[in-house]
């Protein structure tokens, strides 16, 4: 299946950016729409011997998220990389609960961040400042594993640290991070 064109995905912003000021026929249309660009999405990582993988129940597992994850989106920012970014993790965690591992090239949702990408966002200068206020291995770590999307066991073999001091790191460097910026 291709991939989505970016009019459909541009088109995907304004039916979001209409769904949350209230349209409830735009919100329809905007799950309606991001179901088959999912769909596409989920098809193309389901393993090959793919017993016990229903595609229609990850399908509806990811849409569930982007409902329930909604008031993340930023308006004005582009929805194909928020709505990208929680198939992929939703993906990945219905491919662990079953033992299974996924590893997804970025070449095929290189698309996605296209031109409208542009300058860094609000969003990445939060993200940069988050990081910035951390030190030493509690940043690398928070970086490795929720910027770069590093599994623990990666990150702990590249820092040279236990799991579950890679575990502890990350789990002060948010808590550090919550703190500094008023989350707590």
């Amino acid at each position: 299946m291709p991939p989505a064109s970016s009019s459909k995905l541009r088109a995907l912003d304004d039916l979001l950016q209409r769904a949350v000021a209230g349209d409830e026929t735009a919100y329809r249309r905007f799950l309606t729409e991001a179901a088959v660009i999912v769909r596409r999405f989920a098809a193309r990582r389901m393993p090959r011997q793919s017993a016990g993988f229903d595609l229609e129940d990850l399908v509806q597992e990811i849409l569930l998220a982007v409902h329930t994850k909604r008031h993340t989106w930023r308006k004005g920012e582009p929805v194909a990389p928020w709505l990208f970014a929680i198939a992929r993790y939703k993906a990945i965690d219905a491919y662990r609960r079953r033992g299974r591992r996924i590893e997804i090239d970025i070449a095929e949702i290189g698309d996605v961040v296209d031109a409208r990408s542009g300058p860094p966002t609000a969003v990445n200068r939060d993200v940069g400042r988050a990081l910035a206020s951390l030190k030493g291995r509690q940043q690398a770590v928070v970086s490795a594993l929720s910027v770069e999307g590093k599994s623990i066991r990666e990150t702990a073999r590249e820092l040279h640290m236990s799991e579950g001091a890679v575990r502890v790191a990350f789990h002060r460097g948010l808590s550090s991070i919550a703190k500094t910026f008023g989350r707590v």
